[in-house]
Parts: C-alpha cells; sequence; structure tokens
C-alpha cells in the first residue's frame, strides 16, 4: 500500500478499514462475540472508537495465517462450545453487505463442515511464465469451474481447528481456513457472494471500497 500505518487502520469513511471490517458482525444479531488477531508490536486497536454491546477479545497472531487463525480459535475455544459456528474474516475486507453474511449463516447453520463465500471467476486467467526478465504468458487457463474464494469462511469450531492442527502436523502451508477443511478430506460449500466484496491489496482499492460501501449503506436500509 506505501502507506505510514497497516492498511487496517487507513481511514476510510469515518473510521478505519478494521472498523469497517467488523461492523457487519457486531451489529449482526447472530453473531455473539469477535475475536481480532493483532501483531504483537500493535499500539493502534486500543486507540480505536469502537463500542458494541458484544465482546471484543483480542489474541496476537502467528508468523502466517493459518498460526493467526489458530491463535484466535483458542481463544474462541474458552468462550464457546465444541459444535460452534466460527467465521474467519479479513481485516482488510470491509465492504461485506449484511445480506451475504445472512445468506452465508442461513445456507451452512445445519452443515456439518462449513462453506465460504466466492464469486465466479469471470475474467480470462493466464498462467505466467518467466522469460529472463520478462514475463510471457505460459497457458490460458479454463474459467469453467473457476471460483474466487471470499471471507468469511464459515466452519464449525472443531473440524477447523482438527483442520489447522493437521496441516501445522504435517507442513501443509494453506492460504484460506477452505485449503485446511479440504486437506483433511471433508467437503466444504461454496455460497455465491456479491463481487464487490473486495479486500483492500492497492492503493486505489480504497476509493473502490468507499463507492461500494455507500451503495451498500443504502441497500442496508432498504432490507
Amino acid at each position: 500500500m506505501g502507506a505510514a500505518v497497516p492498511k487496517q487502520y487507513l481511514p476510510l469513511q469515518n473510521s478505519t478499514v478494521l472498523e469497517a471490517s467488523l461492523a457487519c458482525f457486531l451489529h449482526h444479531p447472530n453473531i455473539v462475540g469477535v475475536v481480532v488477531v493483532l501483531h504483537e508490536n500493535d499500539n493502534m486497536f486500543s486507540k480505536l472508537e469502537i463500542s458494541s454491546d458484544k465482546p471484543i477479545h483480542t489474541v496476537v497472531g502467528g508468523a502466517t495465517r493459518a498460526h493467526s487463525v489458530n491463535a484466535a480459535l483458542n481463544k474462541v475455544k474458552e468462550i464457546s462450545v465444541e459444535n460452534d459456528f466460527v467465521l474467519v474474516h479479513d481485516a482488510a475486507r470491509p465492504c461485506l453487505s449484511e445480506a451475504d453474511l445472512d445468506l452465508l449463516i442461513h445456507q451452512l447453520r445445519n452443515d456439518e463442515v462449513g462453506g465460504i463465500l466466492a464469486t465466479p471467476v469471470s475474467d480470462t486467467i493466464k498462467q505466467a511464465k518467466q522469460n529472463c526478465a520478462d514475463l510471457e504468458i505460459y497457458n490460458t487457463v479454463d474459467r469453467t469451474h473457476l471460483w474466487k474464494a471470499l471471507t468469511p469462511q464459515m466452519f464449525r469450531l472443531e473440524v477447523l481447528h482438527k483442520a489447522l492442527t493437521y496441516c501445522f502436523e504435517n507442513n501443509i502451508e494453506v492460504t484460506d481456513e477452505a485449503s485446511a477443511v479440504e486437506a483433511i478430506g471433508l467437503s466444504v460449500k461454496l455460497i455465491e457472494g456479491r463481487s464487490d466484496n473486495i479486500k483492500i491489496t492497492r492503493p486505489e482499492d480504497l476509493h473502490l471500497a468507499e463507492s461500494i460501501m455507500q451503495y451498500i449503506n443504502g441497500l442496508n436500509k432498504l432490507l
């Protein structure tokens, strides 16, 4: 991002990216609490003006996403029951709509494993190869069955904890929670969500996120 602070603390509308990412969960009637994973040297979260009638817990993260999620799960295990659902969401994904969160919870509420929000890939996908100093197209990928994984990703607490433990013990690197659950041979449901549930990655994403949030806030008022 080239910013002076981590991207989750960049200003967005009247708050920050992180506060906007938390808002949907703090306002949802089926969410009973939130665990925020922080860097060990984080000194900014405590300064945020987050207020809610739901408990917000914090834990220190790890070297990878999987280790950070596992740290959060250990906290959740202290305050929940074995078969509860947990939802894992990116701190830099502020455009989640209430409708998509409702849809994910409704569709998976009786599932024994869980699933994720995702959108079908609509762009043409190219595989690249390095040729000296240049990148060249190696192959065009058939996108017919390709989906882009979003968050939140929602799983039974014990299922996700077991999956991450298995990956740690077998040195399997995973980039999302669904990959870990797949690694233990379980089927993960795909729930089609909105494609504007973007992750802040580049500076221009902030401007796009502001426009999306204004639109989604208008939709939420109509619900």
